[in-house]
């Protein structure tokens, strides 16, 4: 997949789950919850061991979904999620050695920023699909609204603090192509196997959306 095309298919999506997993198994049900619930999309993050595997796991039984990875912090978790099959590697900040190993490789890299200077520093490598993170606590809607007015041609993706309540001011933004957020797939439904409620939370959220 090429970074337009992921572009368009974040915004078709319009939320990105993040999610977390403690066993690989845990993936394929949750999975088919996303699905059954109309998101066909998921950044399975490394804050556990278990995410190599499952995006393996995930991408093998269940091609539809849009896979990428999350809480990627080093060159060797980028040569792992890329060979699991994650279509995009996604960092909590911007580390420009990481974000250079991956383009050298091939692999679309959403690094994360929060300030002016760390999205001119993406800008200069080429970058212009940008994660915004920890989005509430730097600064929010306001934020973005600032940097949308001297960084138009930015793309991004705000994380971190978006929730039910806030989701819609977030994709009201021009700059804004999705959003991720945790609340959808709690890490205590997936452990307890309540995918149900998480397919249940899936359709809730969408539905709100305007």
């Amino acid at each position: 997949m090429d970074k337009e095309k992921l572009v368009e298919a974040l915004k078709q999506c319009r939320l990105v789950p993040v999610i977390v997993v403690e066993k690989a198994e845990e993936i394929l049900p949750l999975g088919e919850a996303l699905v059954k619930g109309g998101l066909p999309v998921a950044e399975v993050t490394f804050r556990s061991p278990a995410a190599a595997d499952a995006i393996r796991l995930l991408k093998k039984e269940m091609p539809e979904v849009l896979l990428g990875a999350g809480t990627v912090l080093t060159k060797e978790q980028i040569d792992t999620a890329a060979d699991a099959g994650a279509a995009f590697i996604v960092s909590p900040g911007f580390n420009p050695v990481n974000v250079k190993y991956a383009m050298d490789k091939g692999q679309i890299m959403v690094p994360g920023i929060n300030s002016p200077s760390e999205a001119e520093q993406a800008m200069a490598m080429g970058l212009d699909v940008l994660k915004f993170f920890p989005a509430e606590n730097a600064g929010g809607v306001g934020m973005l609204k600032a940097m949308n007015a001297v960084y138009p041609n930015l793309r991004i993706m705000p994380t971190g603090g978006i929730n039910p309540g806030n989701v819609n001011d977030y994709l009201a933004l021009p700059n804004v192509i999705a959003c991720g957020g945790s609340w959808m797939c709690k890490k205590d439904l997936i452990s307890a196997g309540e995918f149900d409620k998480i397919e249940a939370l899936v359709k809730e959220a969408l539905a709100a959306l305007n």
